[in-house]
């Protein structure tokens, strides 16, 4: 895996700059089987990042722009009548793909922002009384502009919880942005990356295979424990985290030791995903609901004071 890796870093970097932190944590999402949110400002490269994800992985992939008159059945899908055969077909929506983006999630009304709870959490879909299987492997990404904005709804906790990770990609340093000038302007200017210029270099099939290998990936007693203890820490402050939480935090520090070539997880991995896995979780106990740079540093705060078994 790690030779995989560092190929997949080489390659998403043609489009994305500086990106390879965060490249490598929705890499280790996708292979624990989990939805991806991704939260910050308009114009940081939140699309263009899972862009790069659908073409190097070779997912199937859809994109649903998520506004405040869209409907649950622009999502999922309808029935609708055939006159000539005289009987009701059922038309997919595009959350019928492998890869589903949720593109501006929070801008949607808390029903439709509702309607992919099931997809998300049993990767199936029930319209009228019929439930319709989605395409394996299915992961959705949801993209969410920062709560304070104007024209954005909150997340029900519901559906918060069900993405196993949240990151940001934040605004690009000095030197980042050096880079993505001189690359404008080697290209001619307003041009968009080609993503068909990019190389596939995984598959839906091999997706499913890495997923079970990392779910084999040894879990001591030991970091077990130290999971438990960063949970239970937690909940002595008052911030309680669901048994889902736990759960995605053991198998997202599996994914992460499986890419970095090892068959067993370390502390050290559990720390690596730890704030992806409870930013998002601990935001409703901030001072101001919703504000994801103060639940970030709660979760530091968890890490420093918890010690390794």
């Amino acid at each position: 895996m790690r030779s995989f890796l560092n190929e997949f870093h080489a390659e998403a970097g043609r489009a994305l700059v500086d990106r390879g932190s965060e490249l490598e944590l929705a890499l280790c999402c996708l292979i624990s089987g989990g939805n991806l949110l991704i939260e910050d400002v308009p114009g940081v490269g939140k699309t263009t990042l899972v862009k790069v994800l659908a073409r190097v992985l070779g997912l199937d992939f859809k994109r649903v722009q998520f506004t405040n008159d869209l409907l649950p059945s622009d999502i999922l899908g309808s029935q609708v009548f055939d006159a000539a055969r005289q009987v009701f077909t059922f038309h997919r929506g595009p959350i019928f793909a492998q890869l589903v983006l949720g593109d501006e999630l929070n801008r949607a009304s808390p029903r439709t922002q509702s309607a992919v709870l099931q997809a998300m959490d049993e990767h199936e879909v029930t319209i009228e009384g019929h439930t319709h299987s989605l395409p394996e492997p299915f992961f959705f990404i949801g993209t969410q502009n920062p709560h304070d904005q104007t024209g954005t709804a909150p997340l029900p906790e519901s559906q918060v919880d069900r993405f196993l990770m949240r990151i940001e990609l934040g605004p690009p340093e000095r030197t980042t942005q050096r880079k993505l000038l001189v690359r404008d302007r080697e290209r001619g200017g307003g041009l968009t990356f080609d993503f068909q210029s990019l190389r596939n270099l995984s598959s839906p099939a091999e997706l499913l295979q890495w997923q079970g290998e990392a779910a084999n990936i040894h879990v001591s007693e030991v970091v077990a424990e130290y999971i438990l203890d960063l949970c239970e820490s937690a909940a002595g402050r008052g911030w309680t985290l669901s048994p889902r939480a736990g759960l995605g935090l053991q198998r997202s520090a599996q994914s992460f030791a499986l890419l970095n070539g090892r068959a067993h997880v370390l502390p050290d991995d559990v720390q690596a995903v730890f704030l992806p896995v409870v930013t998002h979780r601990l935001a409703q106990f901030a001072a101001v609901a919703g504000d994801s740079r103060e639940a970030a540093g709660m979760g530091r705060t968890l890490v420093a004071e918890t010690p390794v078994r």
